[in-house]
C-alpha cells in the first residue's frame, strides 16, 4: 500500500453510514462525508458503475459515495467497469466527458470476459493501472511540494490607546484562501495573519497585530521561501503618539489625534537582503484606474507580480466570499482573473506563479 493511503481508509469508510446525512442528533462528530472528503488524499471509484457516474455528473449527493466526491477537496480518479454496450452508449461517455472536464481522472476499463458472460471493454481496470493513475493524480495536485510559501492575511492594527485602533475593512479571506490552497496542493505554509482565521491543516500561523510586528515577523520566516503573497491590507497610517493608558471621554471633550504615514512594508521585504530569490506577490486594492495604479506599484515596489481589484464594486473584494481582478507580472504578463469564489481564485493565482518559480 502507498505510505500516502492509510490502512485505516476501510475501517473509516465502514463506519460511516450509507445515508450522507446520518449524524446522530446533538454529536459534535463531523458528517460522514465532510470528514472523509477533508481527510482524503486521494479518491479511488471503483468499480464506478453508469448508474454513479451519471449520478456524480449531475451533482447529486444522495449517498455518502456520491456526497463525499460532491464535498471532496482532493484529486478524484473514476474507474468504470460494465457491461460493453453500456460502457459504448453515448450517456456514459457523455457523463465522463463531464467529469474529466471537472478535472477528475478517468481510468477506462479492459477489454476481457465480463460478468454478463460476454468479452469486450467494460472489465474493471488492474491493481496496477488504479494505483499509478492515483500516484499521478497525487504528483499533479501535490505541484507545490517541497516549496515554501508565505502568506500574510487580515488587516493590521495601528493603536491608539489599550482599547481603540486603526485598521481597515479587509477580512484577511483571500489571504487564508491563498495559504489553504498552497497547503493543498503539497507546500510548506507559512501564514502571518492580523485577523482571525480558521484552521487548515498544514499551515503553520503566526499571529500579528500592527505593520512593525508584521515586518519583523516576515523578517524570521522570509529567508529561503520560494513564494511571498502579501495579501494583507496594511494600514497606511499610525498614531504619531499611543496612549499608554485609555482615553476618557469625559475628560477629551475635542480629540485631535496625529497620524504619521505607516512604512511601505512590501518594499521594506523586497529590498531586504533576507529575501534574495524570493518571488513577491502584491495585492493592489484600488477604486479607480486599477491597472494603472496596480502598474506603478509593481514597478515601485520591485515586485514579481501584483494582484488589483475594484473595491468600488460591492460584489467583490472587502468581507465578500467572491472576487475579480487582474495579475501584472515584471516580464510585461498580463492575466484576467474572472469573478469567482476566493477559493477557486486562489488556487488560479498560484497556477499562474508556479511556472515563474526558481
Amino acid at each position: 500500500m502507498h505510505p500516502r493511503f492509510p490502512r485505516s481508509s476501510a475501517a473509516c469508510a465502514s463506519r460511516c453510514s450509507s445515508r450522507a446525512g446520518s449524524r446522530r442528533p446533538g454529536s459534535d462528530a463531523p458528517e460522514p462525508h465532510v470528514f472523509l472528503g477533508d481527510w482524503a488524499q486521494v479518491i479511488l471509484l471503483a468499480p464506478a458503475t453508469a448508474n454513479v457516474i451519471a449520478r456524480v455528473a449531475r451533482g447529486q449527493s444522495d449517498d455518502v459515495v456520491t456526497a463525499t466526491l460532491l464535498a471532496a477537496r482532493s484529486p478524484i480518479v473514476i474507474a468504470p467497469a460494465m457491461n460493453d454496450a453500456m460502457w459504448t452508449k453515448p450517456a456514459v461517455q457523455e457523463n465522463l466527458a463531464i467529469l474529466r472536464q471537472r478535472g477528475m481522472t478517468v481510468v477506462e476499463p479492459e477489454a476481457g470476459h465480463l460478468a454478463s458472460g460476454h468479452a469486450g471493454a467494460g472489465r474493471l481496470a488492474g491493481p496496477a493501472a488504479l494505483m499509478g493513475a492515483m500516484a499521478a493524480a497525487v504528483r499533479s495536485r501535490y505541484d507545490f511540494a517541497g516549496r515554501h510559501v508565505i502568506v500574510t492575511a487580515g488587516a493590521t492594527r495601528e493603536p491608539i490607546d489599550p482599547v481603540r485602533f486603526i485598521s481597515n475593512y479587509s477580512s484577511g479571506k483571500m489571504g487564508f484562501a491563498i495559504a489553504a490552497a498552497a497547503a493543498d496542493r503539497g507546500a510548506r505554509v507559512t501564514l502571518v495573519s492580523a485577523a482571525a482565521h480558521e484552521e487548515h491543516r498544514g499551515v503553520e500561523v503566526h499571529h500579528v497585530e500592527t505593520a512593525q510586528e508584521m515586518l519583523d515577523q516576515l523578517r524570521q520566516d522570509v529567508r529561503g521561501a520560494d513564494l511571498l503573497v502579501m495579501a494583507a491590507a496594511v494600514a497606511d497610517f499610525r498614531p504619531a503618539k499611543t496612549a499608554t493608558g485609555k482615553i476618557r471621554r469625559e475628560e477629551t471633550p475635542k480629540l485631535n489625534l496625529g497620524l504619521e504615514p505607516v512604512g511601505d512594508l512590501i518594499a521594506a521585504v523586497a529590498e531586504d537582503p533576507v529575501a534574495s530569490g524570493v518571488f513577491i506577490v502584491g495585492f493592489a486594492a484600488e477604486s479607480s484606474e486599477v491597472d494603472a495604479h496596480a502598474q506603478e506599484k509593481l514597478k515601485r515596489k520591485r515586485l514579481q507580480a501584483i494582484v488589483a481589484n475594484d473595491i468600488s464594486r460591492k460584489d467583490i473584494g472587502f468581507g465578500s466570499e467572491y472576487n475579480e481582478g487582474v495579475m501584472l507580472f515584471a516580464d510585461g504578463t498580463r492575466q484576467v482573473l474572472e469573478r469567482t469564489t476566493k477559493r477557486v481564485m486562489a488556487d488560479r493565482i498560484l497556477d499562474l506563479v508556479l511556472p515563474k518559480l526558481r
